[in-house]
């Protein structure tokens, strides 16, 4: 019961945590006066990826047992996979139902004359989403491979985390300078802008730039002291119910974690802002195909490998790739996306849960 009361107060944790690093990243992006597309996109995406991404970063880093490298292995392989079934699922159910309103909002002939697509069509940007998702195919196609290698050929892991690194330092960089006249979404005020009251008086509309940073710094403390009580409460609840800790990590982590995004998602497809909505999703997939893809290769190499007993966990690395390709593959072929098409995640969601559940049960060995 501790451990459950535990995770609870991990998940609150980091999710405000993660509120307040989104909504003060984005100010920092506009008082430095970066692209206001790459800070929609980019920054956006990195700050709703964090809390997942700090989880497996705790556990490998400052775990220091076997169990910790397990439960961080099942938190990055985690983010990818429910990213490319759940988050998708989600955000095609707010498609629909956002469409539904339009449709009794308005009339046929009204909506035709204002431009508005009828059905369920989402209004996106197909390149930028077709980008994304190549750099995740690259990126997530060689961290999984490196783990069909041998165990001894450590050198081959440490060398794909820096080929990784690299992927991704090349997306941000094509992302700045392709994106740079895109608007971004209409900021919401900051939540530390209270706090400066004299400031706030005489200009109620722009935080100072150290206002912003305190929030950065308070979210930062929130996501890691909510990241490391998770790792250590899903230690024991796995030891307590001799589950596999790679397993439970995978599953329940990224539940929690995966919030922000989906979360922000709902709201920018209310708002019609579509391109966002999906690319705060396809950016976060890409981030984690790379960066915490790359700590567990070099800091925990012994344990990204495929054995017996973790094929189950690497074959939600599978299942991403499976959903990913039955949304996009057609998305690319017709140029357009649809709520409807973004449903095939929760199918493929629920079978690995099928495949989970028949592993915990020892009918899957």
């Amino acid at each position: 019961m501790i451990d459950l009361i535990l995770l609870a107060v991990a998940f609150a944790i980091i999710l405000v945590g993660a509120e307040l690093f989104t909504n003060g990243i984005e100010w920092f992006g506009r008082k430095l006066e970066l692209a206001e597309g790459a800070v929609g996109s980019v920054l956006a995406a990195v700050g709703t990826a964090l809390p997942e991404t700090m989880i497996p970063l705790i556990a490998i880093l400052f775990g220091g047992s076997a169990e910790s490298d397990a439960v961080g292995i099942g938190a990055v392989l985690g983010a990818p996979f429910m990213l490319s079934t759940l988050a998708m699922f989600v955000t095609g159910v707010a498609v629909l139902l956002v469409a539904r309103e339009r449709r009794r909002g308005r009339g046929t002939r009204a909506r035709a004359a204002a431009g508005e697509v009828d059905g369920d069509a989402m209004p996106v940007d197909t390149g930028v989403l077709g980008h994304d998702m190549a750099y995740f195919g690259i990126a997530y196609s060689l961290a999984v491979g490196v783990a069909f290698l041998p165990v001894e050929m450590i050198g081959a892991r440490w060398l794909a985390a820096l080929v990784l690194l690299g992927i991704y330092a090349w997306y941000v960089k094509g992302h700045f300078e392709a994106d740079p006249d895109v608007d971004a979404v209409d900021l919401a005020p900051l939540r530390f802008h209270r706090l400066d009251a004299r400031h706030r008086a005489g200009n109620p509309g722009v935080p100072r730039l150290r206002v912003v940073n305190l929030q950065v710094l308070v979210a930062l403390a929130c996501i890691i002291g909510g990241a490391y009580l998770f790792v250590g409460a899903v230690e024991d609840l796995a030891h307590q119910l001799a589950v596999d800790g790679t397993l439970l990590a995978l599953v329940i982590a990224p539940i929690a974690t995966e919030l922000p995004e989906k979360f922000n998602s709902v709201i920018w497809v209310r708002q019609g802002k579509d391109t966002l909505a999906m690319g705060n999703i396809t950016g976060a997939m890409v981030f984690q195909s790379a960066i915490p893809t790359s700590v567990a290769l070099i800091f925990a190499s012994e344990t990204w490998v495929v054995t017996g007993d973790s094929l189950v966990a690497f074959a939600s690395a599978g299942i991403a790739f499976a959903s990913s390709a039955a949304i996009f593959v057609p998305m690319w072929r017709r140029r357009r996306l649809t709520g409807r098409g973004l449903l095939v995640g929760g199918a493929f969601y629920l079978l690995y849960l099928l495949l989970v559940g028949l592993k915990v049960a020892g009918v899957v060995q």
